[in-house]
């Protein structure tokens, strides 16, 4: 239990539904969809169309989506991957004959055919009651009749402002007169109900087929890109068997790849081998022990973890206590590591919400549209802002990442469910692009290993070791900075905290819910 003598939020309890989301309103909307009778598809659904709307930095409905559901808490839990392809006619040689040997971060080859929308059809055609048009109303009165800037929001938007002013048709849509919005400013996006109003009545196929479509195309086309109306036609959310490891008498659930969550189960099972509870949760020993599992997860997942339909990932030998052993050798409390510098990974952003209903069904759900305000393009017409999901690819022929004609990239985004005895007892989230793995790892690890609840998990302070450097919170004390630089590390403070998080602990025993949402936005969790 927290000290109350210090600034601080508590958990929030429940027993019928509960939800967790990076803005009060995404929160008080799912919560409002669970009291109408929806299920945790409904709710999570409208929080990701509403969220798109009010928090566009990092989501969207030009964004992707990845999805855990399980039914009743229990049983067989379903993966979706709903992230989009890169266009049938995005060969490697194309972009190598034209000296491009790096995918861009911004501009229309950033851009793969968005998957949120056809993600949301799918979930909620297999788990959900309300339907389609009536979860994405709140979205679309947010954006005719405009909503609220809030404080971390207006932050990301100013941070940014260059990008969108460098952007195809952004500045028009998202600098209201030429301005960036401020906290308290209210914002109207009067395209962007119109488009979501098509998808409501006419379902996917209004985004992926029709004017839509064509508009968007034709946006991307005039800025040099490669994608046409096959390439949306086409596009399909797949359908999988998530992928999992066991943690101290957890089960640790992921999206298979594209999506890195592989990587997140990597870390855990490296970071098995070590009794961390000798050491103290804010040391310098466990930022260190955590940041070399981390180098070895990502080394793996730079060299292996891609579309599995263009190459395969050796999933079983990945998971394997072979492999995580052979990971953990050379892990000293003394010394960094002197391991091979791999490709330098994209950095993202992006929204988490996590829910659970009256009947225990189970969803965590994240959606993005890669880095902040994704490729800077903006359909013409519609009002979306588009992804920049491309990036993620190699322009490397041989490798298992390089960019193909209808090919997947690695992705960023990974939601969780953990497992014990079979029942669900968390569904959560960790957001922030690169740190997500360990983002993922350091909250679990602080429930397991430390005894936390949910709130003090997603509260701690946070590192990530990226490009040779730790890079630490302003929150991480000075002693663990300088314990971090006497074994070896070079260290850093960052501008911005890393992500944010979102958790629910399911008490499939009392039957009660404890929701915890990260400072580090707006957020909260609510529950009835």
């Amino acid at each position: 239990m927290r000290n109350f003598h210090f600034p601080g939020r508590s958990t929030v309890h429940a027993m019928n539904g509960m939800v967790a989301a990076s803005h009060p309103l995404a929160a008080l909307t799912a919560l409002d969809m669970l009291r109408a009778g929806g299920s945790a598809a409904d709710a999570a659904v409208a929080v990701s169309a509403l969220l798109g709307v009010i928090e566009p930095a990092m989501t969207g409905i030009g964004g992707d989506c990845f999805a855990l559901y399980m039914p009743k808490g229990e049983g067989a839990i379903v993966s979706y991957n709903g992230s989009g392809r890169a266009p049938r006619a995005a060969h490697a040689e194309w972009y190598l004959e034209r000296g491009i040997t790096r995918m861009p971060q911004t501009g229309a080859h950033s851009v793969t055919v968005p998957g949120v929308v056809d993600g949301w059809a799918r979930l909620l055609d297999d788990h959900g009651r309300l339907g389609l048009d009536a979860v994405l109303q709140p979205a679309i009165e947010a954006a005719e009749r405009g909503y609220v800037v809030a404080p971390r929001i207006a932050y990301d938007w100013a941070f940014h402002a260059g990008k969108l002013r460098e952007g195809v048709n952004a500045a028009r849509y998202l600098l209201p007169r030429g301005e960036v919005p401020r906290v308290g400013d209210v914002i109207r996006q009067p395209e962007l109900a119109a488009t979501l109003r098509k998808i409501a009545r006419h379902g996917r196929d209004a985004f992926y087929t029709g004017e839509v479509a064509e508009d968007i195309v034709a946006t991307l086309r005039h800025a040099g890109g490669l994608h046409s109306l096959e390439d949306f036609a086409a596009h399909a959310t797949e359908v999988t068997v998530p992928i999992s490891t066991s943690y101290r008498g957890h089960q640790v659930y992921q999206c298979p790849p594209n999506g890195p969550g592989l990587a997140m189960l990597v870390m855990l099972d490296i970071l098995q081998g070590f009794d961390l509870t000798q050491y103290d949760p804010l040391s310098a020993e466990r930022f260190h022990i955590e940041a070399e599992a981390w180098r070895a997860a990502h080394a793996m997942r730079e060299q292996w973890v891609c579309d599995p339909h263009f190459s395969p990932v050796d999933l079983a030998h990945i998971l394997s206590p072979r492999f995580a052993e052979a990971c953990r050798l050379g892990i000293a409390l003394d010394r960094v590591r002197d391991l091979p510098q791999v490709a330098a990974p994209v950095g993202s952003d992006t929204i988490y919400v996590t829910v659970v209903d009256r009947e225990r069904n189970v969803c965590s759900f994240i959606s993005s549209v890669a880095t902040p305000f994704g490729s800077a393009v903006v359909s013409d017409k519609t009002g979306v802002l588009l992804q920049s999901r491309a990036m993620g690819f190699r322009i490397e022929p041989g490798h298992p990442n390089c960019i193909a004609p209808g090919k997947r990239p690695l992705h960023t985004i990974i939601p969780c469910i953990v497992t014990r005895n079979g029942r669900a007892v968390m569904s959560y989230g960790v957001m922030g692009g690169q740190y997500q793995p360990t983002g993922q790892s350091r909250v679990l690890s602080n429930i397991v290993d430390y005894g936390m609840d949910v709130q003090e998990a997603i509260d701690l302070p946070r590192g990530l070791y990226l490009d040779g450097v730790f890079q630490l919170e302003d929150s991480v004390p000075e002693t663990v900075a300088r314990g971090l630089e006497k074994i070896g590390h070079t260290v850093s403070r960052v501008p911005n905290p890393f992500g944010g998080g979102q958790a629910i602990w399911i008490d499939p025993d009392r039957g009660t819910l404890t929701g915890g949402s990260d400072p580090r936005k707006d957020g909260c969790a609510l529950g009835y």
